[in-house]
């Protein structure tokens, strides 16, 4: 079991290998990754000396079987650390009753993505190490300079960024580094007749980009949009302010009385409207700081040719890099030893010379684009003061509210309440396939 053969195969490390390996499966165990989310996630890191040990084990040759998914691994790693090193710059924060809060980021015109993206969202204020996953609700298309993610407060990180958000004092800053957005390749909603959105609490948050993505398509284009139906379940009624988020703080007129939008609210504890209750939307705006870079498409406007170009580049340098070594410091040693060069070491250069191409290439890539990012970006240096100074709010859902604008009156009409039961789906909606969204836990 102690044996690490410098010709053979290596039983310590893929011993140590699947120690690793176990100590991981056992952070993924469902109770301790729901009440112990920080082991989970940094146990999880292990996976590097996971990946070193098993190829220290099985040597180099073997592990090239597995090559072409860890090597598209290690770019896509890290391209995502080099796009996590700038923080971006946030413009808005709205704080909505129900403990959630819509963060408002700036972003560059030649970033696109697909509805029901996700981005991963770190903030050093809060935890340097955690990195947690939320849904965009914005649009690329409808809000070209902005990009949101709403943020629900149920864990130890949300409820610390709510009450950071929600306190009286100014923030003039708050520090934010994101990862992505990720999304679907195609989401062609419009092939549909009917789209039925069935959510529950912060479940809502991928739909809200849906529906934005057609309030796009109705005001541009005046196509015909499918008849959508959002059946929004909350517990309590200060959960009416998620329905606000579904119109955009943005700066290009936007009209959604075309689109046959239909919204089906069931507040479960409440019995009837809460009077008393303060369902208003709060805005915190956020000074510009020359440090705080817009969210770029890290690879530019042809991510998909220069990434093939990091790969192939890169794959070259270690092929030519690794020849040298074989050729002029290997060679020599088995040729005049007749010995068999130590496969640790030999798949410590590998994996050595593996790391320092893409660390190279991809590096290049990245700063060729940063400057090209950096012309676009003193476009958006006044982009503070084209967004307007007040947001959509709103008191209640019935006829006394007072309403600000049309995309607001429209968005009233559209919306029932209904209150003290659930919806039932199996009588109201017998004909269609239901497309469900679960809280994030």
């Amino acid at each position: 079991m102690l044996k690490w053969d410098k010709g053979g195969t290596a039983n310590v490390a893929g011993e140590l290998a699947l120690i690793i390996g176990l100590l991981m499966w056992i952070a993924t165990i469902q109770r301790i990754r729901r009440k112990m989310f920080e082991l989970f996630f940094y146990t999880h890191n292990l996976y590097i000396l996971f990946i070193i040990f098993f190829i220290f084990h099985i040597s180099i040759t073997f592990a090239c079987i597995m090559l072409p998914g860890f090597y598209l691994f290690l770019v896509d790693r890290y391209l995502r650390f080099l796009q996590s090193r700038h923080q971006v710059r946030l413009i808005s924060a709205r704080v909505l009753p129900c403990e959630t809060v819509e963060l408002n980021f700036s972003k560059g015109h030649g970033l696109t993505y697909n509805p029901t993206s996700i981005m991963f969202i770190n903030i050093p204020s809060i935890s340097k190490l955690q990195w947690h996953p939320f849904s965009v609700t914005s649009n690329s298309n409808l809000e070209r300079e902005n990009l949101s993610v709403v943020i629900k407060s149920e864990g130890t990180w949300t409820q610390k960024l709510y009450k950071l958000l929600s306190s009286p004092s100014i923030t003039d800053r708050l520090g934010v580094s994101v990862e992505g957005p990720y999304g679907p390749a195609s989401t062609n909603y419009q092939r549909h007749d009917t789209l039925v959105l069935i959510s529950g609490g912060s479940g809502i948050t991928p739909f809200i980009s849906i529906i934005r993505e057609f309030i796009f398509m109705s005001t541009n284009f005046k196509c015909k949009t499918p008849k959508i139906i959002l059946i929004c379940v909350f517990r309590k009624s200060s959960s009416l302010s998620m329905i606000d988020l579904v119109l955009p703080i943005s700066t290009i007129p936007y009209d959604i009385s075309n689109m046959n939008l239909q919204i089906e609210v069931y507040i479960t504890k409440d019995k009837e409207p809460q009077l008393n209750s303060q369902t208003y939307l709060q805005t915190k705006w956020f000074k510009p700081n020359p440090t705080d870079t817009p969210i770029y498409v890290i690879l530019g406007s042809n991510s998909w040719l220069w990434l093939g170009a990091i790969i192939s580049t890169s794959f070259i340098i270690f092929l030519v890099i690794i020849g040298i070594i074989f050729r002029y410091y290997i060679f020599p040693i088995e040729h005049n030893s007749n010995n068999t060069f130590s496969n640790p070491l030999r798949s410590f250069l590998h994996m050595l010379v593996i790391c320092v191409s893409i660390v190279m290439v991809a590096s290049a890539a990245f700063l060729l684009n940063k400057k090209h990012n950096a012309k676009e970006e003193k476009n958006i240096q006044d982009l503070g003061g084209s967004i307007p100074t007040m947001s959509p709010s709103s008191t209640s859902y019935n006829t006394n509210r007072e309403l600000e604008s049309l995309p607001c009156e429209s968005l009233v009409q559209a919306t029932n309440v209904h209150y003290g039961i659930r919806p039932d789906l199996k009588s109201k909606l017998p004909h269609f396939s239901l497309m469900k969204a679960y809280k994030y836990q």
